[in-house]
């Protein structure tokens, strides 16, 4: 890999404000799960005209307990054994909560243009058996939720969204994430917002609300409200009642610091959006003729995760070719999240079926990779690209 890298994949988010949020939380000596997330977990909501939202410390534990909370709830809950539908190309913790609760994977094929579900595929793969369908709003893109909500309109079928790529997308009035059931987010580094790590579960649904905050915590029932769906009505014997555990949780709690940044960072987020699709406009503009690739194609308004490219069938280029001009010009680049992921080795571990080829899951794995974009302008970055294009 080259040394000099003049076109990052990611870059830091942060300013003065957040270093300043980090010392308010030392100053105040309160490190673990406190005000500054209640905080943030309200100001998340209310960005995402979501009615309530669970912090927690990665999306990847975001997706753990979304799944995790359809097993506990009091009626239409999921079983181990039931068919969840998912998009081949994904993140390894997309999935991973589904084979971990038992449920089976049922791997559908990718749009090589959208990236997300090829929605033909999608309804051919729904059985009498599928009681889910995950959707994966890859790399800033959301599905066409028009389309997936008349497909399942008049089945039985739970609709979650694993969104942590996609941060602020939105079809029409409605933000991705908050289409579903439940959606996910991430704050990881080398996303859209930035709270060292963490993700959020939101939903309007209360009784998942409260599941959520149960598995987030040990299972107890100690940040649950008096009455709630969960145990009840709780004691007024806080001794006691601090330590009853009702559900089997983990320990999936975000720190004070992070919410602190966080609280910061989605006061920017509608910026960072922006921006990212002004340079969006500006590298279709540069880019869309270019004979070489396919370019990821927006549905609704897409949130930018980075830029796609998937190698035309009739360009005589390789990955290895692309990677190795990129790698002289300084261009920081990687597969498309996963690529194909039942080609993983882990997957002969889970329930799963793969009802129809996986044809363009395995050319994207083939022949896609992506290249970061920013909160910044970056007409820099693409002029160093068309060199590098050039030298194709």
């Amino acid at each position: 890999m080259t040394q000099n890298i003049n076109y990052s994949l990611a870059s830091t988010t942060w300013g003065e404000e957040e270093f300043s949020a980090i010392k308010r939380v030392v100053d105040s000596r309160n490190f673990t799960m406190g005000k500054e997330v209640q905080a943030l977990e309200f100001e998340f909501a209310q960005q995402f005209k979501s009615k309530y939202c669970v912090m927690v410390n990665s999306g990847s534990s975001a997706n753990l307990i979304m799944v995790g909370a359809l097993m506990y709830r009091k009626h239409n809950q999921l079983l181990p054994g039931d068919e969840v539908i998912v998009p081949a190309v994904s993140w390894p913790t997309t999935y991973y909560p589904l084979y971990q609760y038992g449920l089976k994977l049922r791997f559908v094929d990718i749009d090589l243009e959208t990236l997300n579900f090829d929605l033909v595929a999608l309804e051919k793969a729904i059985t009498p058996q599928t009681r889910a369908i995950m959707c994966v709003n890859l790399l800033g893109n959301p599905n066409d939720f028009s389309r997936i909500l008349k497909i399942i309109s008049d089945r039985n079928i739970i609709l979650l969204e694993d969104n942590c790529e996609s941060m602020g997308a939105s079809m029409g009035e409605k933000l991705a994430g908050t289409f579903g059931l439940m959606g996910t987010f991430s704050s990881f580094f080398s996303h859209h917002i930035s709270t060292m790590e963490g993700g959020f579960v939101v939903t309007d649904d209360e009784e998942m609300y409260h599941i959520l905050l149960c598995l987030r915590a040990h299972g107890w029932t100690r940040n649950l409200p008096k009455h709630n769906h969960v145990c009840g009505t709780k004691s007024d014997d806080a001794f006691e009642e601090s330590f009853r555990f009702v559900l089997p949780g983990y320990n999936v709690r975000p720190i004070e610091m992070e919410a602190a940044i966080g609280r910061e960072q989605i006061k920017k987020l509608n910026s960072f959006i922006k921006t990212r699709r002004e340079n969006a406009k500006e590298f279709i503009q540069q880019f869309n003729k270019n004979l070489a690739f396919i370019f990821q194609k927006e549905i609704g308004s897409s949130s930018w995760f980075g830029f796609s490219m998937i190698i035309k069938p009739e360009s005589s280029l390789s990955r290895s070719d692309v990677v190795s001009v990129f790698n002289k010009y300084g261009i920081e680049c990687r597969p498309i999240v996963g690529g194909n992921f039942v080609k993983n080795p882990v997957v002969k571990l889970f329930n799963h079926d793969v009802p129809f080829p996986l044809l363009n899951a395995d050319y994207l794995d083939r022949c896609g990779l992506f290249v970061g974009n920013h909160h910044y302008n970056m007409s820099s970055e693409f002029k160093i690209l068309k060199k590098a294009f050039f030298d194709l």
